[in-house]
């Protein structure tokens, strides 16, 4: 019965349903079981409280990838004081959310190697062997392709079906989400895109007349996206706007009752926000002694955001490293003809989002592949590709304008996984602003050439590719410090 349940289901499923879902199957191999940099302390709280149930990351600082332990460890590899914070833990900053998403996976990890075990097999329990660190990377592509689905399935509530999968296409495999969804699985961002899909998509969902238990799933929500990624806080803004507007009507109407009821329904949503929040509460406050203390040292210049760099910089901008994002936000605002509150709103949360890391001193990401911390905004990018799309096919010649836009998102999506191919084999730095023209000639002379050989290497022999990479990565690294650091 289960299974005739299951087939019913699927067959509702529409052809650009299954077309997704078969594409992310085939897109499986790329998965790459792999923890480095940032990856090193958001994987190390799950692997730490699963295999020994508390927070000592010595081992996972130590075990570390060689560029993440530059800089944390003496020349005899031993761990430097200034990594311990008052409290006597590893300062490890990062968020516990990734930890908590990829539970499922690492307990059924952890599970199989003990049953393989007991038959006699002898794969370690200690969270770093492959099948720990394979369900890790299958988590993250999963929650990677969850996010441009729940996109999808929003997107095409609004707009043409068409539309929304070329809009999904686009902006999962011409953005930054695929390096984040595969190559590096360790990090946060394809959790973050998932949860704020997720938290967007019910927000939309239960508009217009919100129960208590509804405003209780929101809230709960909204702070599994903040234990993510704490930027994802500035998505609360959707139920903030959407309830100043609740309140002004009711002022307008003098229903007090209303208000009433609305203002306590919004304590019950911020209350659950806290109760979801309580893992990040609880870690904070044993690694840093303090339940407030977020672990990042970074400087933020709230009165001159960096605004027009995050967005046109050769060091990792958003538009000139992901072009697709161009006609993503064009369409957030032609979008307004089908919602224009959800328009308004969506423009509001990316204009806001992009105040908030144009303030931060490392708002170019470090070591990123184009502007990473926008990845949280793929669901408002595949909405707004979509609209984009539409409004073209409605305003001009709707046959031409599909295979125009066919034709635009093969060549955006062929440049993307070109300049992924650059970025990844460092022949463009990781680090730094980049060179347009030696990435261009790059693009049309060196990617051909290379790319073919290299993914047969990605495919049958990652290890040496991964372990060729990371000395490149520790060689550019030391070439960027200045002289006498060492």
């Amino acid at each position: 019965m289960g299974f005739i349940q299951g087939q019913r289901r699927l067959a509702r499923l529409s052809r650009y349903d299954k077309i997704l879902v078969l594409l992310f199957v085939l897109s499986l191999p790329l998965v790459n079981p792999w923890v480095r940099g940032d990856g090193v302390g958001y994987y190390a709280f799950g692997r730490a409280l699963l295999i020994q149930h508390d927070l000592n990351f010595k081992q996972d600082w130590l075990r570390a990838n060689s560029s993440f332990r530059m800089g944390r460890t003496d020349a005899a590899g031993n761990l430097l004081p200034m990594e311990y914070t008052s409290t006597g833990h590893l300062d490890n900053h990062f968020s516990i959310g990734p930890a908590i998403l990829w539970s499922p996976f690492l307990l059924t990890a952890h599970l199989s190697v003990l049953s393989y075990d007991v038959l006699g097999g002898d794969v370690p329990t200690d969270g770093f062997s492959k099948p720990y660190v394979m369900g890790m990377a299958l988590g993250t592509a999963l929650y990677g392709f969850l996010s441009v689905w729940i996109s999808f399935r929003l997107a095409r509530k609004y707009l043409s079906e068409r539309g929304a999968f070329l809009g999904t296409l686009g902006i999962w495999f011409a953005s930054s989400l695929p390096v984040n969804m595969y190559f590096n699985p360790s990090w946060s961002h394809a959790h973050s895109a998932f949860v704020v899909a997720l938290f967007v998509w019910y927000w939309d969902l239960t508009r217009g007349g919100r129960s208590w238990i509804e405003w209780v799933i929101l809230g709960f929500i909204g702070g599994l996206m903040l234990d993510v990624y704490y930027p994802n806080g500035i998505l609360l803004l959707l139920p903030l706007l959407e309830s100043a507007e609740g309140y002004w009507r009711c002022l307008s109407q003098r229903d007090t009752g209303a208000l009433g009821w609305l203002f306590l329904k919004n304590l019950l949503f911020a209350g659950m926000i806290l109760v979801a929040l309580l893992p990040t509460f609880v870690v904070r406050k044993i690694i840093d002694g303090s339940y407030l203390a977020l672990g990042y040292s970074g400087l933020w210049h709230w009165n001159s955001p960096a605004m027009l760099k995050v967005c046109f910089s050769a060091d990792h901008g958003l538009f000139s490293w992901t072009p697709i994002t161009i006609p993503a936000v064009l369409g957030m605002w032609l979008l307004r003809k089908r919602d224009g509150i959800l328009s308004l709103y969506s423009i509001l949360v990316v204009a806001a989002y992009l105040y908030v890391i144009g303030c931060y001193e490392n708002w170019d990401g470090l070591s990123s592949f184009g502007n990473r911390f926008f990845v949280s905004l793929t669901v408002l990018f595949v909405l707004g590709l979509a609209g984009f799309l539409d409004y073209f096919a409605g305003a001009w010649n709707e046959r031409r304008t599909w295979l125009l836009a066919q034709a635009a998102m093969v060549v955006l999506i062929l440049w993307n996984l070109g300049l992924i191919f650059q970025w990844g084999t460092h022949l463009i730095p990781v680090r730094g602003p980049i060179s347009w023209r030696d990435t261009t000639y790059n693009q049309f002379v060196v990617v051909p050439a290379q790319m073919a050989r290299t993914l047969k290497r990605y495919l049958t022999h990652r290890g040496q590719l991964m372990g060729t990479i990371e000395r490149e990565d520790v060689r550019e690294l030391k070439s960027q410090r200045p002289a006498g650091s060492e």
